[in-house]
């Protein structure tokens, strides 16, 4: 497997060490939140300006790292920045500081993201560029199964102390950001074309290809209404399992995406992207379609099954299809931009399936994000294979 390239396993590992980091906090976050005064409002709000954040910088630093054709200094403070915020959270309570290290949790984001895709991109050949996006998939999942994981054994034996965890979780983003420093990365041809400004970030869709505009606006829809997995815990528990039963469809899930994103990578690049990306979706619509339905665990793991086959099915698979729809020295630019609006489209979605949840009930809100999805998938199914 010499695809699987220095580079990529680097990349990878910083991955699993940092998803390792921030998925120790996602299972408390709302709690902590809580505990320290946030009311559920302010707790929205947070995270609408976090995501907003992270959405934004994408497409603008994506296209930056073009311009110098450089990818790792941008990968390298991105890492950084979301290694600091860990034990930030820990050393104030005070709602303005919290917002602080939010945001530069998100910021740092997007500062990696459109660099590091390319930089996966750069290391694959046109017949592998599914492989190794599945394979970072596979290994940045890994960590989202260890993270939750480690934070439940620390709150067995320590409950209720969530500050520590947080400058516990320093401690893999520190690894991840070490890492980096090992990162090669291969002489790049700089883009003569200039960068816009922040505010103008997306201006590479305006210049793509028609194909990057199609296939990448056919999931941007998508993900204007594929809510949160927030919510889709929510209405599990909502459907009557236990606190530990959501925990655990959650890291099955977890473990589920973490076993198929290399296999559905190397999948892709044999059949085709579209084939297997319009595979993933159909299984969104399922899981969707049934989840207001059932009511028991076991009915639950089986969706959540599912769930983890759409996610391999589609997360690294839709960057690889991308990557080979824009030219070599847009990489960086046209990775950002579809990273950037998908965060965009999420943070709409969830206001979305909540509001139509909170007036017509879950069986609507989830129904109407399963249609959207085998409405996708078809459209995505049609597409001239890359």
């Amino acid at each position: 497997m010499r695809y699987l390239t220095r580079t990529v396993w680097l990349l990878s590992l910083v991955s699993l060490f940092t998803d390792l980091a921030s998925e120790m906090l996602y299972p408390i976050m709302p709690l902590y939140l809580r505990d320290i005064g946030f009311s559920l409002v302010l707790i929205g709000v947070l995270e609408g300006v976090a995501e907003a954040t992270a959405g934004l910088s994408k497409g603008y630093f994506g296209q930056w790292s073009d311009r110098l054709g450089r990818r790792r200094p941008f990968v390298q403070w991105g890492y950084s920045l979301s290694a600091l915020s860990k034990p930030m959270m820990a050393v104030l309570a005070a709602p303005w500081w919290v917002f602080l290290a939010r945001t530069v949790d998100r910021l740092g984001k997007g500062l990696r993201t459109g660099a590091r895709d390319a930089m996966l991109a750069d290391e694959a050949t046109a017949e592998r560029t599914g492989a190794v996006f599945g394979f970072h998939r596979a290994m940045d999942t890994l960590g989202a199964v260890l993270g939750p994981a480690a934070a439940l054994l620390w709150l067995t034996v320590h409950p209720g102390q969530y500050r520590t965890l947080f400058l516990l979780a320093f401690v893999p983003g520190l690894l991840a950001v070490l890492a980096t420093f090992l990162v090669r990365e291969k002489p790049q041809q700089p883009s003569d074309r200039p960068v816009k400004p922040f505010w103008a970030s997306f201006g590479y869709w305006q210049r793509a290809p028609a194909a990057y505009r199609q296939v990448a606006g056919a999931l941007v829809v998508f993900a204007l209404f594929n809510s949160s997995d927030t919510l889709l815990l929510l209405l599990a528990r909502q459907q009557g399992l236990s606190d530990t039963a959501v925990i655990g469809v959650y890291i099955f899930y977890n473990l589920v995406y973490a076993a198929a994103a290399f296999p559905a990578g190397l999948l892709a690049d044999r059949l085709g992207p579209r084939r297997v990306l319009a595979v993933g979706l159909l299984l969104f619509a399922v899981v969707y379609a049934g989840a207001a339905q059932v009511h028991t665990w076991w009915l639950f793991g089986a969706l959540f099954g599912l769930y983890g086959l759409y996610a391999a099915a589609t997360e690294g698979i839709g960057k690889a299809w991308i990557s080979r729809l824009c030219a070599p020295t847009d990489k960086g630019a046209a990775l950002g931009t579809f990273a950037g609006l998908s965060s965009l489209a999420a943070l709409m979605a969830s206001a979305l399936t909540g509001v139509v949840w909170q007036t017509l009930g879950p069986q609507a809100a989830f129904g109407l994000s399963a249609a959207v999805a085998a409405a996708v998938a078809g459209f995505v199914a049609t597409r001239r294979p890359a």
